[in-house]
């Protein structure tokens, strides 16, 4: 996807205040913590093509709105994801914003995810 010259630079000035980790950083750090939670953030028909196993969905466009209500605890690990990692770096950012202490976002996202054979379902 060819993205637009305000999006990507929006994103790049974002990225210096969110944590990104790979993918082998994610495997380890849900394992380690079985309360952290793998939040897709793409859109509906994104979700619907297919997602990881584990994660949950809160879309881009709700994710204000409802993340204190899927996820009351703004201690919760969370690792946002999207489509490529750009969006998720924007999600991630807002989350923080909203208090949420412990969030990151997936490098490579949801290609990255297909790429590793991660367990995908629909």
């Amino acid at each position: 996807m060819e993205h637009s010259p305000g999006f990507l630079k929006l994103v790049t000035e974002t990225r210096a205040e969110v944590r990104e980790i790979t993918l082998d950083q994610a495997r380890a750090r849900l394992k380690a913590n079985p309360k952290a939670v793998l939040l897709d953030v793409r859109e509906d028909a994104e979700w619907s093509a297919g997602h990881a196993f584990e994660a949950a969905h809160l879309g881009k466009g709700i994710l204000e709105r409802d993340i204190e209500k899927r996820l009351p605890d703004p201690e919760t690990e969370i690792i946002m994801y999207c489509g490529g990692g750009y969006r998720s770096i924007l999600t991630a950012q807002v989350a923080q914003r909203m208090g949420y202490k412990n969030v990151s976002s997936l490098i490579g996202g949801y290609k990255a995810l297909v790429q590793a054979q991660w367990p995908l379902t629909k």
